[in-house]
Order: C-alpha cells, then sequence, then structure tokens
C-alpha cells in the first residue's frame, strides 16, 4: 500500500514539474490601430507660469495682491491677535513662579571649559536683577488701563497687553506698551486673570491679579 502511494505521489509530482518546465511559445502579434491616436504635448511649466505672472500684472492683480497683503499685515501689527482665555479678575490671588531650571546637557565655553554640568539647577534670578514689574492688562478695557498708566512709570513698569492695540495706545498717550506674543508670558507665569503684576522677590517672581474697583484708577 505505501508503495503504491508513493508511486502516485512521485507520479503527480513529476507531472507538476514537467508542466513547469515546458517552455511557454509566445509571438508578438500587430493588432493595428484601435481607435484615433494623438501625440504627447507636455507644456513648458516654466513659460505658463510667466505668462501667468505677466497677466495678473498687465491687469494689475499682481498690485491688488501686494496691497491686500500689506494692508493685513499693518492690521496685525497694530491689533495682535488676543491671548486667548485671559478675562478680568474676579478673585485676586497670588503665588510664585521659581524660574530654576535643570540643564539637560553640559555647556562648555568656545575654549571647551566647563561652564555648566548636565543636571546642574541654575537659577536666572542668582545673575540677574528683574527692575521692573511685569504688568498684564486687557488693553480693550479703559479700567485697566487706566489703572496700570496711573500707578506705573515707563522706568517703573513694562505694561503689556493681552488684547487691544499697543501702538493706538502709545500714539494716543506718548508713553510705550508691550503686547504678549502668542501668550508666551502669560502662559509660563500661569496668568489667567488681569490685571496682573509679575515682581520679582528674592530668587522668585511674585505673581499677583488684582480685582479692580471699577471706574478708579488705583
Amino acid at each position: 500500500m505505501k508503495r503504491i502511494l508513493a508511486g502516485a505521489v512521485g507520479g503527480m509530482l513529476l507531472g507538476t514539474l514537467a508542466l513547469v518546465a515546458i517552455p511557454v511559445r509566445t509571438e508578438a502579434r500587430d493588432y493595428g490601430q484601435a481607435g484615433q491616436s494623438f501625440p504627447v504635448i507636455e507644456p513648458d511649466l516654466l513659460a505658463a507660469i510667466e505668462a501667468r505672472l505677466q497677466r495678473a500684472q498687465a491687469t494689475g492683480e499682481i498690485a491688488r495682491t501686494n496691497e491686500l497683503f500689506a494692508k493685513r499685515a499693518e492690521a496685525k501689527v497694530r491689533r495682535p491677535t488676543p491671548v486667548a482665555g485671559i478675562s478680568p479678575a474676579m478673585v485676586a490671588r497670588e503665588w510664585v513662579y521659581d524660574p530654576t531650571i535643570a540643564l539637560e546637557h553640559d555647556i562648555r565655553d568656545q575654549k571647551g571649559n566647563l561652564i555648566g554640568s548636565a543636571g546642574q539647577r541654575i537659577n536666572p534670578l542668582d545673575f540677574v536683577t528683574i527692575r521692573q514689574d511685569l504688568v498684564f492688562i486687557d488693553g480693550n478695557d479703559a479700567d485697566q488701563i487706566a489703572w496700570a498708566t496711573g500707578r506705573y512709570t515707563d522706568l517703573a513698569a513694562k505694561i503689556i497687553f493681552v488684547s487691544g492695540s499697543p501702538i493706538e495706545e502709545m500714539t494716543a498717550r506718548k508713553r510705550r506698551f508691550y503686547f504678549d506674543q502668542e501668550g508666551k508670558l502669560t502662559a509660563r507665569f500661569g496668568i489667567e486673570h488681569t490685571p496682573a503684576v509679575v515682581r520679582q522677590a528674592g530668587k522668585v517672581m511674585r505673581i499677583s491679579e488684582r480685582v479692580l474697583n471699577r471706574g478708579k484708577a488705583s
């Protein structure tokens, strides 16, 4: 029985190999033209772009586009995007911010001398003194502007808008104002409400959110 089964399997295997080994004869034939053919035409991309630009310049489209961009850029400078999530303070609160950082890698000077080692903790306030307060206000709130300008001179503080137009207020009040671009400072200090004051207190920064007595500058 085993011999019969082995012979059958062997026969099947030889037959399969024979099918695989038999060469297949192929021929190339010309079936003629089945339909209308067209030449492949690839336009010159640079020439097309140049022609488009020339038409845009001739019709004044480029000048109008440039003017639109200029107006948008000017509007953005005059009135930056407000910092999201900031609202008037309804409850006074106060906390401290420790600016100490841990170095992620060694820091060396140009000569290769080690300045700071990885893992070392450094407080910038060990080396610098912040002499001006940072006062954050809503530049669209007349009471907050009056409060800040009535309490702080340019030498005493930097008044920083989280919304509104610092340029318009600088022109009107003849003093300098700043803007918290993209909310980087308020996010770092954890400020959620205005007005807020940040000042150095030894080796930390003390932050306080103030509740205004509306209608009064102080």
